[in-house]
């Protein structure tokens, strides 16, 4: 067994919009620190002029903290970053120039230079400002980022292993494999060799859970033919009365997976779609192509008591969180009662 890493935990974003907050009020306090020790009057116009200037850095700053990096430089589109940085700029520095020249001309007049090298070196050390502050907001992301992604990897890992734990304990639990040996104990008398089929996909049920599914990805034939097993040793031990219609369909058997997906809702449609001495019917259709799957359980639906704690009643929430982590944006998980019926569907694409 491997050895599990100490677990990296990111800043809450309270915390980080703190730290945000506080960086930023020192700088707008920081003026009114250097004005104590300097033998002229704190003039309020520069200051002014001053939060004018310092909010266009904010503009800069969150605009790559919030849009630039996440959608650019994340994504390897280095030249659309740098061109979008390079338009705010260009848009900023003769605004903030015009309001500077517009409400405090005498103040500018007073500290600038109008040649043409004054004018040039005002742009120049406008622009170093405006890196400076690009490069702080790329490392402050990044790093909130790389926090962010090991700590989902290792929650991606804990997943994993309780999915693993709860596939024995709970999806294919005793109480299914009693049964099940129980019915190849009776026709082991009636139809031997069909107890012998039955003990084969029993083997090969069990061979994928304990072997194959510990992979992070399997192949979607794989997972479909596990579902096949599954549902035929469901209909060994079902009553006359019980319908079950299966269909499933692939034109891309390839297409990697994570395990055990489906199994859940299946379980659940067995455990409480069924009835011991009325009408029920479970329906399974399945379809996957190069794109997408679409998994749709419809059953009939008899509640559980509620002191019945076989199976996994939190299994359903429990997938919705794996799937959120294996494939985040990348599908759609509905579950819910009709009247006296329950849907379930499950859909994810590339």
């Amino acid at each position: 067994m491997s050895e599990t890493l100490p677990a990296i935990k990111s800043p809450s974003k309270r915390i980080g919009w703190l730290i945000h907050i506080a960086a930023w009020g020192v700088l707008f306090v920081f003026p009114f620190l250097l004005a104590g020790r300097e033998t002229e009057p704190f003039v309020w116009k520069r200051y002014c002029g001053f939060v004018l200037t310092l909010s266009s850095y904010i503009a800069v700053f969150y605009a790559n903290y919030l849009c630039f990096v996440k959608r650019f430089l994340l994504t390897k589109q280095f030249t659309r970053f740098i061109l979008s940085n390079l338009a705010l700029i260009i848009c900023l520095i003769p605004i903030v120039h015009f309001l500077l020249l517009l409400f405090f001309p005498n103040e500018i007049e007073e500290m600038s230079d109008f040649s043409d090298w004054g004018i040039l070196r005002f742009i120049i050390v406008d622009m170093l400002g405006y890196i400076f502050i690009i490069t702080n907001s790329v490392a402050y992301k990044m790093t909130g980022s790389w926090y962010a992604m090991v700590a989902e990897r290792q929650e991606l890992e804990r997943s994993r292993s309780e999915a693993e734990l709860k596939n024995l304990k709970s999806q294919l639990n005793p109480h299914f494999l009693f049964n099940t040996l129980n019915n190849i104990y009776s026709l082991i008398a009636s139809s031997p060799e069909r107890a012998q089929e039955v003990v084969h996909e029993l083997s090969r049920l069990l061979r994928y859970v304990l072997y194959e599914s510990s992979q992070p990805f399997v192949t979607m034939e794989k997972d479909l033919d596990f579902i096949r097993n599954y549902v035929e040793l469901m209909r060994i031990r079902l009553p006359g009365h019980v319908s079950v219609e299966i269909s499933i369909r692939t034109t891309s058997p390839d297409f990697l997976i994570a395990p055990l997906l489906f199994i859940t809702p299946i379980e659940n449609a067995f455990k409480h779609g069924v009835s011991n001495n009325k009408p029920s019917f479970v329906r399974i259709d399945i379809q996957a192509d190069d794109k997408e799957i679409n998994c749709h359980i419809h059953n009939s639906y008899f509640p559980k008591n509620e002191n019945d704690k076989s199976g996994s009643g939190i299994g359903l929430v429990n997938l919705n969180k794996r799937l959120h982590l294996i494939y985040p944006d990348k599908y759609m998980f509905t579950y819910g009662r009709k009247n006296s019926e329950y849907h379930c569907t499950l859909k994810i694409w590339r």
